[in-house]
């Protein structure tokens, strides 16, 4: 869903362990994204999160432990379809993270591998590494 300013926007759950990232792929698409989605009507951030990794990984988001972690943009007229944003938070979860039919794949994915990525998830994997959290 777009905001009011018509750029599209993903809210996306930034999970580091051990200095790699989470990292999921979906049918028919060769590159990795951070788990999440698209804001449905009314919804807040943590709405969101919560309901897209439930639906994705089948894992319950504590709302409360949620960090805003960075927003990110590919500007308009960006191969990547911009202008695009996603809106990133870290946040503690409660069971095992397991792919539901929607995901085809589950990496953790360390520095080296930023180009297995999306340009804007790229570009969280920069300030990742910036912060020393992936190697």
């Amino acid at each position: 869903m777009a905001n009011d300013g018509g750029v599209r926007e993903k809210v996306a759950w930034v999970l580091v362990r051990d200095h790699r990232v989470l990292m999921t792929r979906s049918h028919g698409r060769e590159v990795f994204y951070f788990p999440g989605g698209m804001r449905e009507r009314g919804e807040s951030d943590s709405q969101t999160l919560v309901r897209e990794i439930d639906e994705e990984l089948l894992t319950a988001i504590d709302a409360g432990s949620m960090r805003h972690f960075g927003t990110f943009e590919v500007p308009a007229g960006h191969p990547e379809h911009g202008p695009f944003r996603m809106i990133c938070y870290t946040a503690d979860h409660d069971g095992p993270l397991t792919p539901s039919m929607e995901i085809v794949e589950v990496a953790w994915l360390g520095y080296a591998d930023r180009h297995r990525v999306s340009y804007v998830d790229s570009l969280v994997f920069e300030a990742l590494h910036d912060g020393g959290l992936l190697r």
